[in-house]
């Protein structure tokens, strides 16, 4: 044994560790949107979730980050604290899907020549030379999240077969064989080991597959290794615990608790019927028997199947008990708006398509409140209400902390997104954002114009209040259109919201002109008429949001135009788009003159 070889050892595990994660972490931020589908589809049938929780983990290659989810899940009130059971016991039969694929190091291909390209020694370079290719030689859509999969799958393997190669010599000077041998002699400290390593690496996968390599070039029985995989269980879940007991709500909390009673639970019957079974000597010679690769898979997937089976059943005992340890507290005033709020979970950050589903539900409910809010506002103009103002100021305060709120969220997702996919949602949410607090704030200001005329007792003519009124009609036919655009991502819509905004605008300026005609002629009040031209150019200013809105719908669908709104407003204008711009506004315009020049 050799200062060298302690050097190979630990580069390998590093590998093997760094291999984990970008193939982990590319194979959930591939899959994010299909967990978004399919997690909040849960029934209450504990097998469905159950089923669910172990598909999800054998897809993401993570317990951690399956439970994880599920706690923000709850958190946010998509799933109920009793749907998440099934999710958590599947989810740690899921892991290990893991050790089976590291299973591959056993693999005899003598006389097989098509079964070497699956030895890891050959399936490890073909990996990195396949991932490689498609990061640097293709610009399809899932390529880079694909070629990341490959080289964290082949960096793995790399570090697992300089893992076993340092073993291999170490295993000349005994001591391995003695470290192990040891643990198996001395319950207490396999454990205690299995879980301190789980609970460093955060990862009962990476632990697991350590154990594997050691196996292929020690020595460690059957004694040594069910202990040790009951330490793991531990270590791996105390880690999730924590995770989603930080700054999360009760039930979110419970999880965390569950799991570690699921385990605690797992561990206890797996030290108790292996202990047992053992005295009855029905192990044999099996006992001491050196372990491989495969059977400290086989091994950890037989346990973990059949602690799922037999305490599946007993799961409501679980969910009692995580109640009973995690009490509720008192029931503290959040505002109407704290259950959107709590969707806007750190356990998302990871899992993209999730956190910007609760980014969009945000989104629609600040959209409504400051669609709501004009209407008001433009009530208040020609019939004035007290409570109504004040309706809207809390709205606007409402508004303004959801958008505090949900920037501080989007930059917390930002260091997580890598898809180009991802990035332009994160782009269009950012200019929604800003668009909608807008809406609000024109709104807020109508309403305080409002209150001014109100106390001032200013009023506006006949004349005015006509022309206001047919204003306010197209504003809201505006704010439909917008509506329909942004819900349902309609560029069609979005489209047909620009014609609309440029009559609003001739409209405006028409508008004004004749007021000033009007205060010429003593039938308003300069006052008055001050009023009633800062009151026209708030509206004028919500439309022109309302045209950002299209804009950055449109955008989302046609990427290339994301930084040319200029060009894109041009060639609609010029009927470039094949959406008959000039036919659509020139329609609009005389509809909404003819009657203007009635009044």
């Amino acid at each position: 044994m050799s200062v060298f070889d302690i050097i190979t050892l630990l580069g390998g595990l590093a590998m093997f560790l760094y291999g984990m994660r970008l193939m982990g972490d590319s194979l959930k931020e591939g899959s994010s949107g299909t967990l978004k589908k399919v997690m909040t589809k849960v029934t209450n049938n504990p097998i469905k979730a159950f089923l669910l929780g172990l598909a999800v983990t054998a897809i993401i290659q993570s317990s951690t980050a399956t439970i994880v989810i599920t706690s923000g899940l709850v958190a946010a009130g998509i799933l109920t604290l009793h749907q998440s059971l099934g999710i958590i016991i599947g989810a740690n039969l899921g892991t290990t899907v893991t050790g089976q694929i590291i299973r591959l190091l056993d693999l005899n291909t003598d006389g097989a020549s098509v079964l070497k390209f699956f030895q890891p020694s050959t399936l490890a370079p073909l990996a990195l030379v396949i991932g490689m290719i498609l990061i640097m030689g293709f610009k399809f859509k899932k390529s880079n999240n694909i070629g990341n999969i490959l080289i964290g799958f082949g960096i793995l393997f790399s570090g697992l077969l300089n893992m076993t190669a340092a073993v291999s010599k170490l295993q000349e000077s005994g001591l391995i064989d003695h470290l192990f041998e040891s643990m198996g002699d001395n319950m207490l400290l396999g454990y205690l080991v299995g879980a301190a390593v789980a609970f460093m690496l955060q990862s009962s996968s990476a632990t697991v597959g350590i154990l594997q390599a050691f196996a292929m070039g020690g020595f460690i029985p059957f004694k040594t290794v069910y202990v040790m995989l009951c330490g793991i269980y531990l270590g791996d879940c105390v880690t999730t615990a924590i995770v989603c007991y930080i700054g999360a709500k009760t039930d979110a909390k419970r999880v965390g608790i569950i799991n570690i009673i699921y385990n605690l639970a797992k561990t206890i019957l797996v030290l108790v019927v292996v202990t047992l079974l053992h005295t009855f000597g029905l192990f044999g010679d099996f006992w001491n028997a050196p372990m491989t690769s495969g059977t400290i898979a086989n091994t950890n997937s037989v346990f973990n199947l059949a602690c799922g089976i037999l305490l599946l059943p007993v799961v409501g005992i679980f969910e009692k008990l995580g109640k009973k340890l995690v009490k509720e507290k008192a029931k503290v005033e959040a505002g109407k708006y704290a259950e959107i709020l709590n969707a806007l979970s750190p356990a998302f950050l990871n899992t993209p398509a999730l956190a910007f589903n609760s980014c969009y539900n945000v989104l629609k409910t600040m959209f409504s409140m400051a669609s709501e809010n004009i209407h008001k506002a433009v009530n208040l103009v020609v019939d004035y209400d007290e409570k109504t103002f004040e309706l809207i100021e809390k709205d606007e305060e409402d508004i303004d902390h959801l958008t505090d709120r949900l920037e501080d969220y989007l930059v917390q997702i930002a260091p997580t997104i890598k898809q180009e996919e991802h990035i332009q949602i994160m782009d269009e949410y950012h200019k929604l954002t800003t668009e909608f607090e807008r809406l609000a704030d024109h709104a807020m200001n109508v309403a305080e114009i409002s209150k001014v005329m109100d106390q001032s007792g200013y009023k506006f003519s006949q004349s005015a209040i006509q022309e206001y009124e047919l204003t306010c009609e197209l504003l809201y036919k505006i704010l439909d259109c917008t509506r329909q655009a942004f819900e349902k991502r309609d560029a069609e819509a979005a489209r047909h919201i620009e014609p609309m905004e440029d009559v609003m605008d001739d409209m405006i300026n028409t508008i004004h002109d004749n007021h000033l005609e009007r205060l010429r002629d003593g039938v308003c009040s300069v006052s008055s008429g001050m009023a009633f031209l800062d009151i026209l150019s708030n509206l004028e200013r919500m439309s022109d949001s309302c045209s950002n809105v299209g804009i950055a719908v449109v955008a989302r669908v046609n990427p290339e135009l994301a930084n040319l709104a200029h060009s894109y407003i041009t060639s609609l204008h010029a009927s470039k788009d094949n959406n008959n711009f000039d036919e659509e506004y020139n329609a609009i315009h005389d509809d909404y003159f003819a009657r203007l020049n009635s009044l």
